[in-house]
């Protein structure tokens, strides 16, 4: 893994994409963006409102977090991005096809608890449940690596750099 590689931090919401992102693209000297400012107005809308994105939805999403990524090819960066669906991260990597997918992965009631303590977030915890139904792991034909989410902000940037770090020596 080098300076030049994108990487997509995603996970079900509550896992820390928002809070880890930004130490994990500290750690690697590249820049980070938010994957919700790539939301249109009416995604927000509706999530605000508590009703799910569909497929429809989250395309245009997804397209101009790829088109971000794409980019970024060749410089590095880091992405907030939930990808829960193999088929999202399968459109990310058709518009940036280097990206990594760094998934953090974790207890159910770990998320739920954290999420309780945000302030100001679109996301309701009732949400959460479609969240968890909809994910669909990283197979291992993907380039990512899955980080637990248990520990501090730190803990788990470090946990994720190191496994990254380790996957492309392996590579």
């Amino acid at each position: 893994m080098g300076s030049a590689d994108v990487i997509v931090v995603m996970g079900v919401a509550g896992t820390g994409k928002t809070t880890i992102g930004p130490l994990v693209a500290d750690a690697l000297g590249v820049p980070y963006a938010e994957g919700d400012d790539f939301h249109p107005p009416a995604n927000i809308a509706k999530m605000s409102a508590g009703v799910p994105l569909d497929d429809a939805d989250r395309g245009p999403w997804l397209d101009a977090i790829g088109a971000w990524a794409h980019g970024r090819a060749g410089h590095g960066g880091v992405v907030s991005c939930s990808a829960l669906k193999r088929a999202y991260r399968d459109r990310l990597r058709a518009a940036a096809p280097g990206v990594l997918f760094l998934h953090l992965a974790g207890d159910r009631a770990l998320i739920e608890a954290r999420m309780a303590e945000r302030k100001g977030h679109f996301m309701p915890t009732a949400l959460l449940d479609s969240q968890f139904a909809t994910l669909e792991p990283l197979g291992p034909d993907e380039a990512g690596v899955a980080v637990d989410v248990s520990g501090t902000p730190q803990e788990i940037a470090d946990r994720a750099v190191t496994a990254l770090r380790r996957r492309a020596q392996a590579a």
